[in-house]
């Protein structure tokens, strides 16, 4: 079984938190305050950042925004609930499977 890497787990333990602060200390608790729209909009712009960096910035750019990306996510999965272990039990379920299989029969 896939296991958690300790960063991730601490990113999200650090999100989950952060539900219960101020707006007004807390950048995280502030996004929670703002709702899931605002979450999901902040990793679809890292996720654009991070593609962008991927094209044409430094691979410290590229760093950075994953950073980024991954940090926003962490705060998404709490907000809905999702903890990594259940991402990376997905990711378990897919081993093996080619990516064009899998991709496929989500349409079906």
């Amino acid at each position: 079984m896939t296991t958690t890497p300790d960063f991730l787990a601490e990113l999200y333990a650090t999100a989950m938190a952060r539900k219960g602060a101020s707006p007004d200390s807390s950048y995280v608790a502030k996004l929670y305050a703002k709702g899931r729209a605002k979450i999901a909009q902040k990793v679809g712009e890292e996720g654009l950042e991070t593609a962008l960096a991927a094209v044409g910035g430094s691979r410290d750019e590229v760093i950075s925004e994953s950073a980024d990306l991954l940090f926003h996510l962490a705060v998404l999965w709490a907000d809905c609930d999702i903890s990594p272990e259940d991402v990376a039990a997905e990711l378990e379920r897919r081993k093996g499977t080619s990516g064009l299989v899998e991709k496929a029969s989500r349409k079906a």
